[in-house]
């Protein structure tokens, strides 16, 4: 009986809040940010004082005070470069539920796109975001097939969620694998007996 009452006890005690579930990484995928070369990053429309660094960094991604912005419009183009060739699988966005992105266009190999040239080119893949998206930490899966020999990805964050003039991003994950590449140089002749 005793038990019983403890047990009755221990439901009514209101429980603390839960802490925001950890991002369900794609099993078998790792984060990509590690392959990503710095050096060539580049956002255009990017708020100066709100940069791409605050999305996509590693340690800065997760402060929920930075964020990336845009400046004059809604619209972002993001350019990420990888130091070496890669298989993508999934993309994680991040944002408020008014200003996140909506809808997010994404090219592989496509190089020197800007918002004049963007709609020249079919899109490797078209991510249609919802406010849960942008709230959870579950990564969107992309076409896999058409990103299998990765070298740079360019985003196009075509609008938000509200239609308003400022997109704002708190966190860019992007999943998947390296591609094992083989030196030929490092090959030696068989020699036939």
């Amino acid at each position: 009986m005793a038990a019983a009452s403890t047990a009755a006890a221990g439901a009514a005690t209101p429980t603390p809040a839960a802490p925001a579930a950890p991002v369900q990484v794609p099993r078998g995928q790792v984060d990509l940010v590690d392959f990503i070369d710095w050096t060539g990053v580049e956002c255009l429309n990017q708020d100066s004082s709100h940069s791409i660094t605050n999305a996509l960094k590693q340690i800065v991604r997760d402060d929920e005070g930075l964020y990336l912005a845009s400046d004059s419009d809604e619209q972002l183009l993001i350019y990420i470069p990888f130091m070496q060739v890669v298989k993508l699988h999934s993309a994680l966005f991040k944002g408020p539920e008014e200003e996140g992105p909506k809808t997010v266009k994404l090219f592989s190999n496509k190089e020197h796109m800007g918002f004049s040239n963007v709609n020249d080119y079919p899109p490797s893949d078209t991510l249609d975001l919802s406010t849960d998206h942008l709230a959870e930490n579950k990564p969107a899966t992309l076409k896999y097939v058409k990103f299998q020999n990765v070298r740079s990805l360019t985003i196009f964050i075509e609008d938000n969620q509200s239609g308003s003039d400022v997109t704002k991003i708190h966190k860019i994950a992007l999943y998947g694998t390296t591609v094992d590449t083989t030196n030929m140089k490092d090959l030696k002749k068989i020699e036939e007996h």
